[in-house]
């Protein structure tokens, strides 16, 4: 097995469409998985023709919302309404290791594909099924995106302003981290079936996710009855240290939560007077001086710009960062040595994996994203030689 790559040898079916589903797959291929997409006769993965501002790329059904997740894989089309695309996609089971969709269960019960007769036919697969709500309860066949989930699950009423009302995050997290979510609970499955040598079906929700998200505010809640209330930039550890602040041009992040934090920021900012000063040498003083000490801090993070206060800040120990654009983070000499962005073989470049295994230095897709069906042939071909 490899330190860098432990899912060599393994195949996994991709049964799925939009975001969530195909990226639990992809992270899956980046650690050595082969995956094989299946897609439909007709116009295959919907989010092909959607997503992204490449409105011709989309056009041609290689949004970038597609090309995002599509790398490393295989595609087959196949019609699974027919006797035939039922066949090679039971072949595909026959021989796979992990099944990967995001069906509603009504859909994959009419398929007869669902975990129960999965089971049946298949007892060493891993079925991973992927939905808005999870199964059971009344809500287990309910379609839902990303923005349905931010609304369902209070992540939308917690974010934003009690002026601005609420807001949705500025990416589909619950997407990217329902995807996560999956790649965990396969990984364990994984490692189960290496003791039981038998599958397992898999339930992961949508909802669940993003609670989980959420989960030191679920708690906070579930002890003390208070609703989280919309508080914009504030840190939820509401030190009046932590926060977003305003420079002579650009934004300060700032997390001063901790004793030490102050301390490193008073002798950082030459503000060694704040700790001695009544109002602002305790905690407790502190945040009933609150107001007080923003008004002292945002003057003197006045003085200079957020590119010329992070270095100054981060080397005393701070906890900090300015505000970055999208383009700005991705430039960032931290993330260009990382390799988190990698160039598929035409060109398109993509974002992998957030850890390395085994001192991999980046998780480069094996091959461009492919059109759809481009290796039908191939695999039924694959699947013919290779019948037990």
């Amino acid at each position: 097995m490899s330190k860098t790559h432990p899912f060599e040898g393994l195949l996994v079916v991709d049964f799925t469409h939009v975001l969530a589903g195909p990226a639990a797959s992809y992270y899956l291929g980046l650690l050595g998985a082969e995956v094989i997409k299946v897609e439909s006769q007709s116009k295959g993965d919907a989010i092909r023709h959607r997503g992204g501002t490449d409105q011709e790329a989309a056009s041609q059904g290689m949004s970038t919302s597609y090309l995002t997740q599509g790398g490393g894989k295989k595609s087959i089309a196949l019609d699974l309404e027919t006797d035939d695309g039922m066949a090679t996609f039971r072949q595909l089971l026959e021989r796979a290791d992990v099944l990967v969709e995001n069906h509603i269960p009504e859909t994959m019960r009419r398929l007869e594909l669902d975990e129960d007769s999965i089971a049946q036919r298949h007892p060493h697969l891993i079925h991973c099924a992927m939905t808005g709500y999870g199964r059971g309860g009344p809500q287990e066949n309910t379609a839902a995106y990303d923005v349905n989930i931010q609304a369902s699950c209070g992540l939308m009423e917690a974010t934003g302003t009690q002026e601005s009302g609420p807001i949705r995050t500025g990416a589909p997290v619950l997407d990217y981290a329902t995807g996560m979510a999956a790649g965990f609970a396969i990984s364990a499955a994984l490692y189960e079936r290496t003791s039981s040598g038998k599958g397992s079906f898999i339930d992961v929700s949508m909802l669940e996710t993003g609670l989980s998200l959420m989960s030191s505010t679920v708690t906070d809640f579930l002890k003390t009855g208070n609703a989280p209330q919309r508080r914009g930039n504030l840190a939820n550890s509401r030190s009046p240290g932590a926060g977003s602040f305003p420079c002579k041009e650009g934004v300060m992040s700032l997390g001063v939560n901790e004793e030490s934090h102050f301390e490193s920021l008073s002798r950082a900012l030459g503000r060694r007077d704040w700790l001695t000063d009544p109002r602002f040498a305790e905690r407790a003083q502190r945040k009933a001086h609150a107001g007080d000490l923003v008004t002292e801090l945002e003057a003197e993070l006045a003085k200079k710009t957020a590119e010329e206060w992070e270095p100054i800040l981060q080397s005393a120990g701070v906890p900090c960062a300015r505000l970055r654009s999208l383009p700005e983070a991705l430039a960032s000499e931290q993330v260009q040595q990382r390799g988190f962005v990698q160039e598929l073989p035409d060109g398109v470049r993509v974002p992998t994996l957030p850890f390395r295994l085994g001192g991999a230095k980046s998780y480069p897709p094996a091959s461009s994203a492919p059109t759809q069906g481009e290796h039908s042939e191939a695999i039924k071909q694959w699947l013919e030689q290779s019948k037990p």
